[in-house]
């Protein structure tokens, strides 16, 4: 669990970022459920586009892939979202 000094940190790590992975109009699928996981072993910290115009179903899907990948929801702007999982020899030094 963060705490707010830490997500503050990492949402302005997230600014300079490019999104890894985008979620079309076939959801979350297991391919994209793998490549988030592929991504977070890579990176720690990543931004995911989701194509879904509905607010409250890009807050589930959000929700569904920080459960199914254990990550921390960092940010949910827009159709960008932004998700966070320390490695065991971690990149991204926290305060």
């Amino acid at each position: 669990m963060l705490n707010s000094k830490q997500v503050s940190h990492l949402k302005a790590l997230s600014h300079g970022i490019k999104s890894v992975v985008q979620i079309g109009n076939k959801g979350l699928s297991d391919s994209v459920i793998n490549e988030i996981k592929l991504n977070l072993k890579a990176h720690e910290l990543i931004k995911i586009q989701v194509q879904e115009n509905d607010k409250f179903a890009r807050a589930l899907i959000l929700t569904s892939i920080c459960e199914k990948v254990e990550a921390e929801s960092i940010n949910h702007i827009g159709k960008q979202i932004v998700i966070f999982k320390a490695n065991d020899k971690t990149k991204i030094v926290l305060p």
